[in-house]
């Protein structure tokens, strides 16, 4: 075996790392952390103890911590959207919802630490895309749907990016919600949130009122 000159602690390394195969190494070991502690409460000194390296090598490919993280971030983003663009097949726009609410608690489900990543807040969001991002491009698919049909429903299109925001941000919250309780099942959690959007949107008064007036 050969001694592996990247472990501060001197040992024998089984198989020496590719540079690529050390980042991917990196990378989940970061995600890991960021979404176990957050941004600002994970440290380089975490991440190179997990991975059994020196700080200079966490430097050398990231730059720091802000770039380890603005990567992680990053992948998410892509993933999360492209799991949700890719479920998006059917015409029917109630099939849709069907479909975006699904594919959300399926990445949800089966990528957490890549989703707590994406809810928690850090001072880097703005410049690395994050969770609202991810939110403002799915709105603007749904607003494409919606405004379809609310075209030939004889409403206002111009409304359809109020409501796609509403649509997208009642799914977004009920997964993070989701996200710590685990029930009901994903599918009832679904069927439910496709029940209040559609049935609500398919019962909307075209020039609705407040009942209660502003003081």
């Amino acid at each position: 075996m050969v001694a592996d000159p990247t472990n501060p602690a001197g040992g024998r390394s089984r198989v020496r790392m590719s540079a690529a195969q050390r980042r991917e190494q990196l990378i989940a070991i970061g995600r890991q952390l960021f979404a176990e502690r957050g941004f600002d409460a994970t440290s380089i000194e975490e991440v190179a103890a997990r991975a059994k390296v020196s700080k200079p090598v966490i430097y050398e490919h990231f730059g720091g911590k802000e770039g380890l993280y603005a990567v992680v971030v990053d992948r998410e983003v892509r993933a999360l959207l492209d799991r949700i663009t890719n479920a998006l097949t059917a015409g029917h726009p109630r099939e849709l919802l069907e479909q975006a609410a699904l594919a959300l608690l399926d990445y949800i489900e089966q990528e957490t630490d890549g989703f707590r990543v994406l809810v928690r807040e850090s001072p880097l969001m703005s410049s690395t895309g994050n969770f609202s991002s991810v939110l403002n491009d799915l709105a603007h698919q749904a607003e494409h749907i919606l405004g379809a049909e609310f075209k030939s429903r004889g409403f206002d299109p111009k409304l359809a990016e109020l409501y796609s925001q509403a649509l997208v941000g009642m799914v977004a919250l009920t997964g993070r919600w989701w996200l710590e309780v685990r029930k009901p099942r994903k599918d009832v959690v679904a069927s439910h949130l496709v029940n209040l959007a559609w049935n609500g949107l398919s019962h909307l008064e075209s020039k609705p009122a407040l009942v209660v007036k502003e003081r």
